[in-house]
């Protein structure tokens, strides 16, 4: 999908906020979808026609979970690439098992690791790469062991730190995910991540968040570059 980007309009953005916003009136407070929107000369939308559903799914998620000072930094030089992202639904399709892969195998061993179940994270790690929702049953009985210790681990005492983890990518992920396909495996995979999270807490805590933001935005370039599947 070929569009010109204004260019006079990218300029004008050089934050990005929280939440849904009306038109802009002279200042111009946008999330980065609706940035999206604007720069390709739509109506004002956060869900702008010219970018794939699945993407947007992710970024209206992760961009509400970040501060403002992150939101603008990870992703305000995404814009004017997710511009033309729309593609095929077997793209899209394409899309969310690569949301999902990242989900069940990178980032839910990041936090299983964080309280020391690490023999859980390298199975699930460890899995070939996702490349449908139909291989998700497979995956089932590893992620629901997991969810068991980390409950277990979360019923030990330790301090509660879930809402900081729904402040990291896996979530927005899931919303990517969740946008083609409901599935028992990352239903498991949330619920492990949810236990493990409320079990951390402190610098290491904010480490994994941290190490997970920038894992998840090279996971949203390669689904901005992803080729339309051959026929």
């Amino acid at each position: 999908m070929s569009i010109t980007i204004d260019a006079e309009r990218l300029a004008r953005i050089t934050t990005l906020a929280h939440g849904s916003h009306q038109p802009p009136n002279g200042h111009i407070a946008a999330c980065v979808m609706e940035a999206v929107a604007y720069v390709a000369g739509e109506p004002w939308s956060d869900r702008p026609e010219c970018a794939c559903p699945v993407i947007g799914a992710f970024l209206r998620s992760w961009n509400d979970a970040l501060n403002g000072d992150e939101r603008t930094k990870l992703l305000l030089p995404l814009v004017p690439r997710l511009v033309g992202t729309r593609g095929s639904k077997a793209l899209e399709a394409r899309r969310a098992t690569m949301a999902a892969d990242w989900y069940i195998r990178a980032s839910t061993p990041a936090w299983l690791r964080l309280v020391g179940l690490s023999a859980h994270a390298d199975t699930l790690a460890s899995f070939s790469e996702i490349t449908s929702f139909e291989e998700t049953p497979s995956i089932h009985p590893a992620l629901e062991a997991a969810q068991k210790d980390a409950r277990a681990a979360e019923s030990a005492g330790w301090s509660a730190a879930l809402s900081a983890a729904e402040h990291a990518a896996w979530s927005a992920a899931l919303s990517a995910a969740e946008h083609a396909a409901k599935s028992a495996a990352l239903n498991a995979a949330l619920n492990a991540v949810e236990h493990a999270a409320e079990s951390a807490a402190g610098s290491a805590l904010h480490a994994t968040t941290t190490s997970l933001q920038h894992s998840a935005l090279g996971l949203l370039v390669r689904m901005i570059r992803e080729p339309e599947p051959q026929s």
